[in-house]
């Protein structure tokens, strides 16, 4: 059995997430995790974020749920409300640090997040994933190389795919994968405890 974590880095919910699958991956390392990007904001949901009303009480309440914060610098880049969000960028992204680094996916797609929601970086920019990959003692170079190739376009599309094919419709889901099966551990939001009841109740 493995864990599959289908998220999307442009989402609230699964920043306020982030918590929860760390403690969950911490407390079952037998189990393998695979990270998949969803696709919330490409085609005609790329659009700059003032089209999307919803997003500031959706972050209060994610705040008051989760206990994440979001950063005077997201704060500031979104105020306007020109900042598009591009779900496929941010899957690129994810891509080239998964590939430098599979078994921390689920640490650096949470890196990825804060460095949107917290420090108010764009996830199309490659000058983002070269400081994620620095921080995270990587090779920056060969992660933005990555992210700028027609592999990170591949590898992002690739997710979307495993995302519809898992019959994913809200992000974040996370999965408890065992071969053909798979069963729903969380949808949105969920603490580790309930994880915890939710994958004992399984096996």
């Amino acid at each position: 059995m493995q864990l599959v974590y289908v998220l999307d880095a442009y989402c609230g919910w699964s920043y306020g997430f982030a918590r929860t699958m760390a403690t969950v991956a911490h407390r079952h390392p037998e189990l393998p995790v695979e990270v998949v990007s969803g696709g919330l904001f490409t085609g005609a949901r790329r659009v700059p974020i003032r089209e999307f009303g919803y997003v500031q009480g959706a972050n209060a309440r994610i705040a008051e749920l989760t206990g994440v914060e979001f950063g005077p610098a997201y704060e500031r880049l979104i105020a306007d409300g020109s900042f598009v969000m591009d779900s496929e960028d941010a899957a690129r992204g994810l891509a080239a640090l998964r590939a430098a680094a599979p078994a921390r996916a689920a640490e650096l797609a949470a890196d990825i997040q804060e460095a949107f929601y917290r420090d108010g970086l764009s996830l199309s920019d490659a000058a983002t994933y070269r400081r994620i990959a620095g921080a995270a003692g990587l090779d920056a170079d060969a992660v933005v190389r990555h992210f700028e190739s027609p592999a990170a376009t591949a590898d992002a599309g690739t997710d979307f795919r495993r995302s519809a094919e898992l019959g994913v419709e809200g992000f974040p889901t996370l999965l408890a994968v065992d071969g053909r099966r798979a069963t729903v551990l969380a949808v949105g939001h969920a603490t580790a405890a309930e994880v915890d009841r939710r994958l004992a109740a399984l096996r």
